[in-house]
């Protein structure tokens, strides 16, 4: 039985090696390996891909998080809104600047963060809140925007999964004063190793972060405060700038995917599918649909897939509250409710731009089958 993998990067490396090997032997030509000509050219394009004036090239998507969040103010003492259900590096960005995460639920139908917590969960000690637009969907920033602006928040845009989606017609990363985007491999932008990237469209805002990037240098071993070693390098930005050619044409691909799904699978008794408003544009880093009814089902579904050869993920299957990290050594249940139901049947289904529609009828298929007997 031929098996269905969740990603395979493989297949997306076979259509895109000539470029790829033609971008990386002239980085090997040139051995500039750190802060050189890939890297500014990649910062240009991004910016200007996400319609903002600024791209500062970082190690990572926690690293553009973090250096964000710091070169917006935000220190010890200082408390930063963000939902409780995400990976947890969102969270590990704020701490890391010695900041405390102040957890908010979420919307059931998004899965991102309920603009009216900001208002439930706000203190004097509020410095920020970082939205977070979960599997490729942006969250309602609009309002999450008004409330902000109302109680002097900093708005830090969490766009490690929705590198190219749109809000009103516009792209996620121009959306707060500065974003974190994450290269991941397995993102829908994804380098061949850790990588990250800041935009924005303040001058200032991109000025600090260069600096915190190179060890806090103002000038050639001249350090006007602690920063951090966090550069994006040559070979990373080389393959990143090949992947940027594409990344629309993919787009456009998984959304179809995503359409084929709904068709299929639209109307099943005890499953709900991922939806955008019309206002908002759905990139599809992952197709996360919920798998509703008694409690387990969802873990039971996986494992039966599974045994079909079919791969699906569950991401996150702990909320932030109730991670060891951040629980304190207390039982936190119940204090984020959907955040923790979502964590209880939120399953994501292969989706990448070279599944075949015979593999997502195959998908179907089991899921349907799977679903009756789980039922």
């Amino acid at each position: 039985m031929e098996k269905i993998p969740l990603l395979d990067l493989r297949e997306q490396y076979r259509t895109l090696r000539g470029e790829i090997r033609v971008a990386l032997d002239e980085v090997l030509e040139s051995q500039q390996f750190i802060l050189g000509p890939q890297g500014a050219l990649l910062e240009q394009e991004l910016a200007a891909y996400c319609d903002t004036r600024h791209a500062v090239g970082l190690a990572n998507g926690t690293d553009a998080l973090t250096l964000s969040l710091g070169a917006c103010g935000v220190g010890p003492g200082d408390e930063v809104i963000v939902p409780a259900f995400t990976f947890v590096a969102s969270a590990t960005a704020i701490v890391r600047l010695g900041a405390r995460p102040v957890f908010a639920d979420i919307d059931p139908a998004t899965f991102n963060l309920r603009p009216e917590e900001i208002d439930a969960r706000r203190t004097a000690r509020t410095k920020a809140v970082m939205p977070v637009h979960l599997y490729g969907l942006p969250a309602e920033m609009d309002t999450i925007n008004e409330l902000a602006a109302r109680h002097g928040l900093i708005v830090v845009e969490d766009n490690a999964q929705a590198i190219g989606a749109r809000y009103r017609g516009r792209r996620t990363g121009s959306l707060g004063a500065v974003c974190g985007i994450s290269f991941y491999p397995t993102k829908n932008l994804g380098a061949y190793g850790d990588a990250g990237m800041m935009v924005t469209n303040s001058e200032e805002i991109a000025a600090k972060i260069r600096c915190l990037r190179d060890h806090g240098q103002t000038g050639k071993y001249v350090s006007s405060e602690a920063g951090w070693n966090s550069r994006l390098d040559e070979i990373q930005a080389a393959v990143l700038r090949v992947k940027l050619r594409h990344l629309d044409d993919w787009t456009m691909t998984r959304q179809a995917h995503a359409r084929r799904y709904e068709k299929l699978l639209g109307g099943l008794p005890g499953l709900s599918l991922p939806r955008a408003a019309t206002h908002t544009e759905h990139i599809y880093h992952l197709y996360t649909v919920r798998v509703e009814g008694k409690s387990g089902r969802r873990d039971r579904v996986h494992d039966l897939l599974a045994g079909r050869g079919i791969s699906t993920g569950v991401y996150y299957p702990v909320p932030l509250h109730l991670q060891p990290l951040y629980s304190g050594g207390k039982d936190r249940r119940g204090e984020f409710p959907v955040a923790e139901e979502a964590a209880e049947q939120v399953l994501s289904l292969p989706i990448f731009p070279e599944l075949s529609n015979e593999r997502i009828e195959r998908v179907s298929e089991a899921l349907k089958d799977v679903l009756r007997e789980t039922d």
